[in-house]
C-alpha cells in the first residue's frame, strides 16, 4: 500500500519459476519445497514424471469415483428405461413372453454404462483440471516454451501462505535452479 492507501500499480504476481537441469533435479526441489511447507506449487515436465504426484503432495484425484458413479447411474438407467417402457407405458404380449426379459435389455443398458462413464470422464477432466484454459502465466516466463522439448520448471504459485518474492526465489536458487523468475499474470 502507498502512502494515499493505493494500492501499488503493475501486474500481479503468479508466483516464482525455477528451470532445473533435468527430471531428478526438478523431482528433488519438489520434494525440498514440499518439506519446507510450500504447499502451492506445480511442476512442468516434457514428459510425465511418476514421481512427482508425491513430490507436490498432490491427491489422488475423485474421477474414478464419479465414473463408477456415472457408470452405475448408466447401468440402472439402462434397465430403468427399458422396464417403464416394456412395463408401464406400453406393455405387449408378444406370444405369452413376459413383459420383464432382462437378458434381451442388457445390450442397452450396457451401451448407457459405457457412454454415461465415458462422458463423466471426459468433461470431468476438463472440469476437474479448469480446461479449458487458453492462457497461462507460466508462458510469460522466459524459457517456458521448450518445457515441451526439453526444459523442467517448478512454480511456487503467490497465493501459497509461505510465499514471499525474496525468500521464495533465494530458496528456489538454493536448490540449483538454472535460473529464477518471477511469473506476472
Amino acid at each position: 500500500m502507498t502512502a494515499h492507501g493505493h494500492k501499488p500499480v503493475g501486474p500481479p504476481i503468479h508466483g516464482m519459476a525455477a528451470r532445473f537441469e533435468d527430471a531428478s533435479a526438478l523431482t528433488a526441489a519438489a520434494r525440498a519445497a514440499r518439506l519446507e511447507g510450500y504447499a502451492r506449487m506445480d511442476a512442468y515436465s516434457p514428459f510425465p514424471i511418476h514421481e512427482m504426484d508425491e513430490a507436490l503432495g498432490i491427491r489422488r484425484s475423485i474421477l474414478p469415483f464419479l465414473v463408477l458413479a456415472a457408470g452405475i447411474a448408466g447401468c440402472v438407467g439402462g434397465f430403468g428405461m427399458q422396464w417403464w417402457m416394456s412395463v408401464v407405458d406400453y406393455p405387449l404380449n408378444i406370444a405369452g413372453k413376459p413383459l420383464v426379459s432382462w437378458p434381451q435389455w442388457v445390450p442397452v443398458a450396457f451401451e448407457t454404462t459405457v457412454l454415461l462413464s465415458a462422458l463423466t470422464a471426459a468433461f470431468g477432466m476438463f472440469a476437474l483440471n479448469g480446461f479449458p484454459m487458453p492462457y497461462h502465466p507460466m508462458f510469460n516466463v522466459k524459457g517456458f516454451d521448450r518445457v515441451t522439448t526439453d526444459a523442467f520448471f517448478l512454480c511456487i504459485e503467490a497465493d501459497d501462505p509461505q510465499f514471499d518474492v525474496t525468500q521464495t526465489a533465494k530458496f528456489l536458487q538454493g536448490l540449483g535452479a538454472l535460473e529464477v523468475s518471477e511469473v506476472v499474470h
